[in-house]
């Protein structure tokens, strides 16, 4: 579709100083969304400001927008997290990188302000793109990439020769728990339905459970780490599968302790901490061709709605990771 309608006429002054973002002024469905001309954002200390490539779409975008984020969201907001681009200006006490620099990651804790020509992002919260990737494909990799990271070695403590159950392993963050753990040596047990076998097998999983034919607590036993990337009734019974002392980490919902009790096992929730450490290593895996991006949409920025739509299941919701190309008009 012609995108050019949505975005005013400025003055060439008035386009130095500003930009377009796409801003909630209330929270809801994404019809509240509103493409606008805002002022361009400066960097404070600890902070660069990057010209925004790519960004990435993901359901905890639709959380915000809608209210529903685990963080405080003071409103009027920009949506977005996940971006890359070039870094164009730079605040106080940012010895590591420099204007020029191509970088990805994601903005701030907050997890706002990247669906915007410009972004403000923490310094610790970005690093150097991979260069293997285009900004498109790197938009699609810091918070999704991380969660993966972060549940297996973090919280799951996985190690070489062990065995993980992941619940949900077709999925954005599923994809790289497989792949981060074939790496690692560690046992996979993946939850899939029937189109996903063979691109997760490819991915690295050593077992493929169809959750739609097949009941996964009779399929396996015994496993040192189940990471729980769908909730619910999965979750409460992803208890069964575990040896006592295992492990139950959960990405999308706290776990009851009541059960984990009874099992003999320890079950966490955890938000996602990107930083720019873990980008580091993600990136020098992806640029050794040991991990592998699937982004599933490209959108221009105007058409962020559209991708919220997708989110939501209105539009046809695509396998990979939606991204928002900033340079598309």
């Amino acid at each position: 579709m012609d995108t050019r309608s949505f975005i005013p006429d400025a003055s060439e002054e008035q386009a130095l100083s500003t930009m377009m973002a796409w801003r909630v002024r209330e929270f809801g469905p994404p019809e509240i969304m509103k493409f606008e001309r805002v002022p361009r954002p400066e960097p404070g200390p600890g902070e660069v400001l990057v010209k925004v490539k790519a960004a990435g779409v993901g359901p905890w975008d639709g959380w915000i927008r809608a209210g529903k984020s685990a963080l405080p969201q003071p409103l009027p907001l920009t949506l977005g997290s996940d971006l890359s681009g070039e870094i164009v200006a730079m605040g106080p006490d940012v010895p590591e990188l420099a204007v020029g620099d191509q970088v990805y990651g994601v903005t701030n804790p907050q997890f706002v302000g990247a669906y915007a020509e410009y972004a403000v992002a923490s310094a610790g919260m970005v690093s150097t793109k991979p260069t293997s990737l285009t900004h498109v494909e790197a938009a699609s990799v810091p918070v999704v990439a991380v969660t993966a990271w972060q549940a297996l070695f973090d919280h799951a403590q996985l190690k070489a020769a062990q065995t993980v159950l992941i619940q949900g392993a077709a999925g954005n963050v599923g994809s790289y728990a497989v792949q981060l753990a074939r790496h690692a040596g560690v046992q996979t047990v993946a939850t899939i339905s029937t189109a996903d076998i063979s691109a997760v097998r490819d991915l690295g999983a050593n077992t493929v459970i169809d959750y739609r034919t097949q009941r996964f607590e009779k399929k396996v036993k015994d496993v040192d780490a189940v990471i729980d990337l769908v909730g619910g009734e999965t979750q409460d019974r992803s208890f069964q599968v575990l040896r006592r002392g295992g492990k139950l980490i959960s990405a999308v919902s706290r776990p009851d302790q009541d059960i984990a009790k009874r099992y003999g096992v320890e079950a966490a929730f955890f938000l996602v901490n990107v930083t720019s450490q873990y980008l580091t290593k993600i990136g020098r895996l992806i640029d050794d061709g040991k991990l592998r991006t699937n982004v599933g949409a490209v959108l221009p920025l105007a058409d962020a709605r559209e991708a919220h739509l997708m989110l939501e299941r209105v539009r046809p919701q695509p396998k990979g990771k939606i991204v928002l190309d900033v340079g598309v008009s």
